[in-house]
């Protein structure tokens, strides 16, 4: 199996929407969870960047990440989503993915990489621990959602 690790661009963005279809049925989110677009994508390209993992001409994983700033460690990159499809799981495609993420970090003088895991992907979790990774489960995901945020604006903090 010949494995190349490239950066994404926007010819990828229908394979990589694709994926992150995929990624969302694994995470056995509801069908309708995924609104975004391959237009969507074009759009907000500034705001993401992107690493794929190509076999055969085709896209078999992806890491899909942004810079952000923590007021506690300073300038970070957030790893929105890595996925590998089931196929080519456990031929260390993850760990080529991270490592072209954590190349970036430490060209841009990242202080920290930060991602979410599922509670109960035990395989993502000990993937990331085996790698120094460390799983915090003091900190809750707040997440507002589109109509929220309308509401709220309309509304107030009533």
């Amino acid at each position: 199996m010949a494995l190349t690790i490239r950066k994404g661009g926007e010819m990828d963005f229908p394979e990589i929407l694709g994926l992150i279809r995929e990624l969302a049925a694994f995470s056995k989110a509801p069908p309708d969870t995924v609104r975004n677009s391959v237009d969507r994508m074009k759009q907000d390209s500034g705001l993401f960047r992107s690493f794929v993992a190509e076999s055969d001409g085709k896209i078999v994983g992806f890491a899909l990440y942004f810079f952000s700033y923590s007021t506690w460690v300073g300038r970070s990159i957030y790893i929105e989503d890595l996925y590998i499809k089931p196929d080519f799981r456990r031929r260390r495609v993850g760990s080529m993915l991270i490592k072209a993420v954590f190349e970036v970090a430490e060209k841009e003088h990242c202080n920290r990489v930060r991602l979410q895991v599922l509670n109960w992907n035990e395989n993502a979790i000990s993937f990331y621990k085996k790698h120094g990774g460390v799983i915090h489960d003091e900190w809750l995901t707040c997440d507002f959602e589109e109509p929220a945020i309308k509401q709220f604006l309309e509304h107030g903090a009533e």
